[in-house]
This record gives C-alpha cells, sequence and structure tokens, in this order.
C-alpha cells in the first residue's frame, strides 16, 4: 500500500478552500460547537493537500542541472503519453461494443492501461540517480543488455528491429560508463527516444481506430498489431526505468 505524503496546505488552495467551506458550513448552518468543527476542517485541508499531493509526481532534482531538464522533459512526456492513452482507452470503449470485439478492446486497454504508473516511474529513476557522483553501473547496465538480448533472440520481425535498436542504445551507454564517463544522460536520453516512439504507434492506434472498418478481420488484426507494439515499447521503457 502506497504511504500518505503529508503536504503544507498553503501549496494547495484547493484543499485550503475545502477546509474553509467544511468550516462555514459548520459553523453557520449546522450550527456546531468549534471543538467540534475545527478539528474536522483541520483534518479536510491537511487531508485534502496529502490526496493532491500524493497525485502529483515530486518534483525532479539530481543535483546536474542538464540531467534535470532531461529528466523533467521526459516526464512531461510521459504525463502526456499516459493522458492521450487514457482518451483513446475511452475512445475504444465507446467503438468497440460487439461481442466479438471484446479480446480487440482487451488489448487496446491494456496497453493503455500500462502507461498509468509511467510519470511516477520516471520520478523514480531521478531518484535514483540524484546525486553528480551517482555514475551508472556497468554491470547494471550489461544486465539490461542481457535481457534485451535474451528478448531479442527470442522475437522477430517488427518486435525484433525494436530489441535491436534498444540493444545498440546500451552498448553505447555501456562504452561510455566503461570509460568513466557519465552515462547517466545517454540512458535518459534513450528513454526519451522510446516514450517518443511509442507516443507515435498511439497516434497510429487512434487514427487506425477513428478510420478502419472495425467488421473486417483484417482490419481488427492490425488495430491488434498496433497495440502490441505498443505493449512492447513499453516493455522497453520499463526494462530501461529497472
Amino acid at each position: 500500500m502506497a504511504s500518505i505524503k503529508l503536504a503544507n496546505p498553503l501549496h494547495y488552495p484547493l484543499a485550503a478552500l475545502a477546509g474553509g467551506l467544511v468550516l462555514i458550513v459548520g459553523v453557520r448552518f449546522l450550527r456546531l460547537p468549534n471543538v467540534v468543527i475545527l478539528p474536522v476542517a483541520a483534518v479536510t485541508t491537511v487531508g485534502g493537500a496529502a490526496l493532491l499531493k500524493g497525485s502529483r509526481p515530486d518534483p525532479i532534482s539530481t543535483k546536474n542541472s542538464v540531467l534535470d531538464r532531461e529528466l523533467q522533459a521526459i516526464q512531461q512526456q510521459a504525463l502526456k503519453l499516459r493522458q492521450q492513452a487514457e482518451n483513446l482507452r475511452i475512445e475504444a470503449a465507446g467503438v468497440l461494443t460487439a461481442s466479438h470485439q471484446v479480446e480487440l478492446l482487451g488489448a487496446v486497454e491494456y496497453a493503455c492501461d500500462r502507461t498509468t504508473e509511467l510519470p511516477q516511474k520516471i520520478n523514480d529513476l531521478s531518484q535514483r540517480l540524484s546525486g553528480s557522483n551517482s555514475l551508472l553501473s556497468v554491470q547494471d547496465l550489461q544486465q539490461q543488455l542481457a535481457k534485451v538480448e535474451h528478448k531479442q533472440a527470442n522475437s522477430s520481425g517488427a518486435a525484433q528491429q525494436q530489441w535491436n535498436r534498444l540493444s545498440q542504445s546500451l552498448d553505447r551507454n555501456i562504452q561510455l560508463a566503461q570509460q568513466g564517463e557519465d552515462a547517466r544522460q545517454a540512458q535518459v536520453i534513450s528513454l526519451s527516444t522510446l516514450i517518443l516512439d511509442a507516443a507515435g504507434v498511439l497516434q497510429q492506434l487512434q487514427n487506425k481506430l477513428r478510420t478502419a472498418n472495425l467488421e473486417s478481420n483484417t482490419e481488427a488484426m492490425k488495430l491488434r498489431s498496433l497495440s502490441e507494439e505498443f505493449t512492447r515499447y513499453q516493455e522497453n521503457v520499463d526494462l530501461l526505468l529497472s
């Protein structure tokens, strides 16, 4: 279970407003004594601030201004991708309503739902990369590469091409780390590329959903293929975030 994050209510005006409304309603309309309504208003304000804080990723800071900017940029990409995926999930649920389309709808929804935790995962990554001396471990990068090569050997077609590109990217990052260079920025750029590529596939999926003859088996297969491609990109992202 995720822990509740305490927050300063002054930083969250909506929480303060909610607490104020509770106080006004309790005193003026319900005529509750101060000893009762004041704690209730306080709990509403503090609890509301905590909920609002918990719904937002923590600010990114790695003590490296260039890396911070890169991480902030991909966090914005991740937030945008999550919103686009949510919009597509709702749209798909509205058009894939026939009984024989249930499986296709499930594939689209599964692909979209995987983006839910992406912004927080980016924030978690920034915490691991924090500190000017927090270089990426060659061993960690090699473990990521081993996983990629295993998946590459057991795939074909477009999937194999995706894994091949990620393998080449990790190879470059390992070379940087072996040379004593800071490979963090290169790793983040690789991550940014994957998220942008995933967004492109998501857009193709949305376009296809809007224009395809959904009663056609061929068109349905194309939609499923794009859903699977989008899911693979997210698997690549998860691997870099691991």
